[in-house]
């Protein structure tokens, strides 16, 4: 049974890096294969333990310098990026969710690698040394489809701004989606520039608000109003129970919603629907949407994010992300946007 396991996870192992590396040498088609077995089999994204893993007959440290020369090759973590979304967005429907995430690893402990910056450390919520990565993945159904990812720092000397990281992501993306799937942002996402992108280009949004927005309410109101008193005034008109898995435990909610139409002050001619809930946390959870469905449908859409979010961390606990060390920014980089496929790919 484990033979077997272990048979065919290498085979799906084997698809994967091929879609990958698809129109690279034969060297670097074995490069890219080599590291994502080695990824998987190591869980770690310290060469000397990926290089271990391929059990070569040669020297360890003959292994690790092959791989760490590859490592340094030009573009080929934009090949493999193309490649990936190229073959994946075949899977991307119309009513698909393009999940947009931005989460950071966390080297509080680190001093000297290159352009370590001030990071918010997720699962801690203080401010520590790292770097920050931005992913796509889609939802269509059950499935879940990596699109791409990304680690930046903000120290960098090509770093522009996190509106460029973002824009960059879904851009390329949608040359592949085209206008099919709805993105889907927490509120990271409440950016007027993002807004302003998506109604421009007929892509449909569900974006989580903060409160500092202000909306105008209905069709015609040339009033602005802040964004949480028009959501503590919106009808409620239904009401859900869930369960969320949180730290191993069952945590029950009960969700009350409804939604009401609004308008953009800086897009009055744009109808758009605010999505209200209540339970989920001590002040209403605020959801603005270009899709004119019933209201459970774009709560559910948006608690999509809590999967992701699931497999982003079971990704960097596999890997053990935050362990990565002793290597160059450019090395790093690639290495950790290797890591981030293979296990959203093989679940």
């Amino acid at each position: 049974m484990i033979h077997q396991l272990s048979h065919k996870i290498r085979a799906q192992i084997t698809q994967f890096s091929g879609k990958l590396s698809s129109g690279l040498t034969k060297p670097r088609q074995r490069f890219v294969d080599e590291m994502i077995y080695g990824l998987t089999a190591s869980q770690s994204l310290m060469l000397s333990e990926i290089s271990r893993s391929l059990n070569e007959s040669i020297p360890l440290l003959k292994t690790e310098n092959r791989l760490c020369r590859n490592l340094g090759k030009k573009d080929l973590c934009f090949h493999m990026q193309r490649a990936l979304a190229s073959s994946q967005s075949s899977y991307i429907k119309e009513e698909s969710l393009l999940v947009l995430d931005l989460s950071d690893i966390s080297k509080k402990y680190a001093e000297h690698m290159q352009y370590l910056a001030k990071v918010r450390d997720g699962s801690e919520g203080v401010l520590a040394n790292g770097y920050w990565t931005c992913q796509v993945l889609g939802v269509e159904g059950d499935k879940l489809i990596p699109l791409y990812g990304h680690l930046y720092s903000s120290l960098a000397p090509d770093f522009r701004s996190e509106n460029h990281e973002i824009f960059k992501a879904i851009q390329f993306i949608s040359h592949f989606t085209h206008t099919k799937g709805t993105w889907v942002i927490d509120r990271g996402g409440d950016r007027m520039a993002l807004f302003d992108y998506f109604l421009d280009h007929g892509q449909d949004f569900i974006v989580r608000l903060t409160q500092k927005r202000h909306l105008y309410k209905g069709p015609k109101s040339q009033i602005k109003k802040d964004v949480l008193d028009l959501a503590r005034t919106c009808p409620l008109q239904e009401e859900r129970e869930i369960i969320r898995q949180k730290n191993g435990q069952d945590d029950t909610m009960i969700l009350r919603y409804g939604k009401r139409l609004v308008r953009l002050p800086e897009r009055p001619d744009q109808a758009l629907w605010l999505v209200v809930v209540h339970g989920y946390g001590e002040k209403p959870l605020m959801i603005l949407t270009t899709k004119d469905k019933p209201a459970w449908d774009i709560v559910e859409a948006y608690l999509t994010r809590w999967r992701i979010e699931e497999t982003i961390r079971f990704a960097k606990q596999a890997f053990d992300m935050e362990n990565v060390r002793l290597l160059t920014y450019r090395e790093g980089f690639k290495i950790c946007t290797l890591s981030s496929w293979p296990p959203l790919a093989l679940i």
